[in-house]
């Protein structure tokens, strides 16, 4: 009964705010169009394309897209009798949708978790399966799939301490929430005692390990490094700085400043992580009189370009390919890092900032082999990151061992896409 008005008031709050979530995407829009665009999805008005009874898997952004691929793939290659259709929430995971799979799934938005939205979805598609990623909980749309009963899959779980404090508040709802789901595949023990700590039921949840640790190099990578590889006309060492944010670009180029000094051929490659940055980090690095070629300009990389800034999509997993050192962003703040996996499949040395919170347990792992270098807070970023650089790019025996004891890390803990995969199936036949 508790869950029932508590379900009910969540409802009546995000109806009442369904304007302010709309207006807030569409003052997003202004720097990035795409979040004006298809808004009939967010409401789950869907494209009549659209069959029925497939398999939903969410993932709400490009990390966790590139993530899934391996279990996409898996179920389009030994199911091909069942219709997938592949949802996220943000216009770059849409657009890594598209990339990877063009017409072999189907895909839309996920809808704002509004009662009348994720009614129309769920009417609209009548799923076999919804298959979840990590913390993605939107009590309307589970509910209501629990409702129907509709299989429901949370996979790749994951929750740090931190949130799990502030779930406790919402206990009432987050937690039968999550006691809809049929079952709930977890990252690791660690993780485990947190959904438990949620009071979340024992029999539902079992540890699969990271699907994020199943990457691969892919025939489409390797032509997009090769690709990508034409552009840079003069071999030189070369620093790839990924999914940068905000602040992160000052304090990259404050670095690059001093590498420079020492290393006056360096290339700094930087991949910012929103489309809607693009323009104003090119501004950045051109006020500071470096000379900068963007991707877009399919121009060449000269022995004059300083810094190359790729403001393209689905281009930073091959672009690591090219990097003698690679650094996450994101790290330095509050944002909480990025997964280091990607480099780490290209046995390239990774540095990281002192905050990985969104990575932390890959992070521990990998730095409990020493595959990766991280930043401490005691000492000024920009010096010990240039410092860091600079010991990497001096020391080729060092560089490649730090590569190979990163590939070693994601190679030793492969695995949990095939028991997703048989959880999948479980739920379907």
């Amino acid at each position: 009964m508790r869950y029932f008005f508590s379900l009910t008031l969540y409802r009546i709050v995000v109806i009442v705010l369904l304007p302010i979530l709309l207006l807030a995407l569409l003052l997003r829009s202004r720097k990035n169009p795409a979040y004006r665009q298809r808004i009939l999805e967010r409401l789950g008005i869907l494209p009549r394309k659209l069959k029925p009874n497939s398999i939903v898997i969410h993932a709400a952004s490009v990390g966790e897209v590139i993530a899934l691929k391996p279990l996409v793939d898996k179920l389009l290659s030994a199911q091909p009798q069942v219709e997938i259709t592949f949802t996220s929430f943000t216009p770059t995971g849409s657009q890594q949708i598209t990339s990877f799979y063009g017409d072999k799934v189907q895909h839309c938005f996920l809808p704002i978790d509004c009662w009348p939205c994720t009614w129309a979805f769920l009417q609209r598609l009548q799923p076999k399966a919804l298959v979840i990623m990590e913390t993605e909980i939107w009590p309307n749309l589970i509910a209501q799939a629990h409702s129907k009963r509709i299989p429901l899959l949370l996979i790749n779980g994951r929750l740090t301490q931190k949130s799990v404090k502030q779930y406790k508040k919402f206990s009432w709802l987050v937690t039968p929430t999550l006691n809809c789901f049929n079952r709930l595949l977890v990252q690791s023990i660690d993780n485990l005692h947190h959904f438990l700590a949620l009071d979340v039921a024992k029999k539902q949840c079992s540890v699969s390990g990271n699907i994020k640790f199943d990457l691969s190099i892919s025939e489409q990578v390797q032509d997009k490094q090769q690709l990508l590889a034409k552009f840079i006309q003069n071999e030189r060492s070369t620093w790839l700085v990924a999914s940068t944010h905000p602040g992160d670009e000052e304090l990259i180029l404050e670095s690059f400043a001093q590498l420079k000094q020492q290393h006056p051929s360096l290339l700094l490659i930087l991949v910012p992580r929103h489309p809607e940055r693009f323009a104003e980090v090119t501004a950045l690095c051109a006020s500071q009189q470096w000379q900068v070629v963007n991707r877009s300009d399919k121009s060449p990389v000269t022995s004059e370009t300083d810094i190359w800034v790729i403001d393209t999509l689905g281009e930073l997993l091959p672009a690591c390919a090219l990097a003698d050192v690679v650094t996450m962003g994101g790290s330095f703040s509050h944002i909480g890092g990025h997964n280091p996996l990607e480099p780490a499949l290209f046995k390239k040395a990774i540095i990281v900032g002192p905050n990985m919170a969104n990575f932390a347990e890959i992070t521990q792992r990998m730095l409990a082999h020493n595959g990766i270098i991280q930043l401490n807070e005691r000492t000024p970023i920009a010096k010990q990151l240039s410092q860091q650089v600079n010991d990497i790019l001096i020391d080729e025996s060092e560089r490649s061992i730090l590569g190979q004891q990163a590939h070693d890390v994601v190679l030793s803990n492969q695995g949990a896409t095939d028991k997703t995969y048989r959880a999948v199936l479980s739920l379907i036949k």
